[in-house]
């Protein structure tokens, strides 16, 4: 039975015996994790399940280290101390039960698979700092990854985890490792960003106020820019207190480091209606946006839709569409298609190479679809999910240096001999020239150092 849960955070250097000195400045962190010790000692837990971001990690999937004794040190980080702890094989089992009867993929890490891919036996940081605090090594443990699915999905594996818990009669306590934004402060793992605090500090109000639906919709760009760790483990906590009341506890939010640490406690309340279904509610939400999004759509997205969706289902049928007059004029042309708020794909030309914009799309969506050689090709299943833009590109002119260029209006065109790159101008999460600049030259392999010819260009941008 599910009896407490916990998002923690796992920074080594909270560990004294690491830390040293330094933990000292994460004092209000390590007190709280001492007081959540206590909380959940109160249940005497059997069982931990532990998500870490830092475990193994699948796109589409789940999963479950599945070795008899599951073991790992820290002294990567100068702790010379081991743990180990019985694998609960009946947890693991009821959790594979339950994804797979929901749809979903979750498999458990055998050694074969490991080694597949190439995955380490030894229990990650994620698991082993919070665990050095909340664990004795005579309770048994299920350690698991995280997956990169969409968010509603990400917490339907939360829902089916939860039924499985729920499934055994022993005491077991969820944990989700994870740290918040590691942009804080200039020096902080990743380049400041003030969006990180803002990230932190809108998760932490909706989890006091109790909001979790809204939480689903904060901006993804925002959850993009936090370069945080801990929000899909998060999301899957969440899911396995589905159908009943929450009471969340904040013991503490402190970022020391320039990397935010949250410690808040979950406790599992009576059964209730109005939590339950979340994930039914998401999915049939994002339904009506792509159909109130398909009404609305312009002549040359509906044209570029329609296209793909012709030649996967093998139709014959001739687009009889009434476009615009732009139509009939030369253009280069970006077909972009995007899955769940994710670039699904997306090719262009630059510069015409059709008699008119009409086939320079129909061209581009066939290739943003099927020979994209970032993604799989789409596939039937996927065509009712899948949502497009189309630009057409006005003529490039030379600049000569970044402040002719402004990333919400133009996109540009970085040149170093053969090596071209081009980004398109008013994307989500690229808010600065330097920014638009160094992507351009990423995707050209131009180094970031290396002088380039700039061009500059606007779009018309189709929805």
């Amino acid at each position: 039975m599910l009896i407490y849960g916990a998002l923690v955070p796992h920074p080594p250097i909270i560990l004294e015996g690491i830390g040293k000195e330094e933990t000292k400045k994460a004092a209000e962190t390590v007190k709280a994790m001492e007081t959540l010790k206590e909380r959940v000692g109160s249940f005497s837990p059997e069982t931990f399940l532990l998500f870490s971001p830092h475990g193994p990690v699948f796109r589409d999937g789940l999963a479950i280290r599945g070795e008899e004794k599951l073991k790992g040190n820290l002294a990567s980080f100068g702790l010379k101390q081991n743990w180990e702890w019985e694998n609960d094989q009946e947890l693991i089992q009821a959790i594979i039960k339950e994804t797979s009867a929901a749809g979903l993929s979750c498999l458990e890490l055998t050694d074969e698979l490991r080694f597949r891919y190439r995955l380490s036996g030894e229990l990650d940081h994620g698991v082993l700092v919070p665990l050095s605090f909340l664990a004795t090594q005579s309770c048994r443990l299920v350690a698991t990854g995280m997956s990169l699915l969409p968010w509603p999905e990400q917490y339907a594996l939360g829902v089916a985890i939860g039924r499985a818990v729920r499934s055994l009669p022993r005491r077991i306590a969820v944990i989700a490792s994870g740290d918040l934004s590691h942009c804080l402060i200039p020096g902080a793992p990743v380049p400041y960003d003030p969006r990180g605090k803002e990230f932190d500090l809108a998760l932490i109000s909706l989890l006091q106020e109790n909001k979790i639906e809204k939480i689903f919709s904060m901006e993804p760009i925002l959850v993009e820019k936090a370069a945080e760790c801990g929000f899909r483990t998060l999301l899957m906590l969440l899911g396995v207190f589905d159908g009943l009341k929450i009471s969340i506890d904040i013991l503490c939010y402190e970022g020391p480091f320039g990397v935010g640490y949250a410690v808040a406690g979950f406790r599992p309340g009576a059964h209730d209606d109005s939590h339950q279904d979340l994930f039914l509610k998401l999915i049939n939400q994002r339904k009506k946006d792509i159909i109130n999004r398909r009404v609305k759509e312009s002549p040359f997205v509906k044209l570029a839709r329609l296209t793909v969706e012709n030649h996967l289902l093998g139709a014959k049928t001739h687009l009889d569409l009434e476009l615009p007059p732009e139509a009939e004029k030369p253009a280069g042309v970006f077909v972009s298609i995007k899955k769940h708020g994710e670039l699904r794909g997306c090719i262009g030309t630059i510069f015409p190479t059709q008699p008119n914009a009409a086939e320079e799309i129909r061209n581009n969506a066939i290739a943003a679809a099927f020979q994209d050689p970032r993604f799989d090709p789409v596939q039937e299943e996927e065509l009712d999910e899948l949502t497009y833009s189309v630009d057409l590109l006005k003529a490039p002119e030379a600049i000569q240096g970044i402040e002719e260029l402004d990333p919400k209006r133009f996109g540009v065109i970085v040149r170093q001999g053969r090596r071209t790159g081009l980004l398109l101008p008013n994307l989500e999460g690229v808010e600065t020239v330097e920014e638009q600049v160094a992507i351009a030259k990423r995707k050209a392999g131009i180094g970031q150092e290396e002088s380039v010819e700039l061009e500059r260009f606007e779009v018309i941008r189709y929805f």
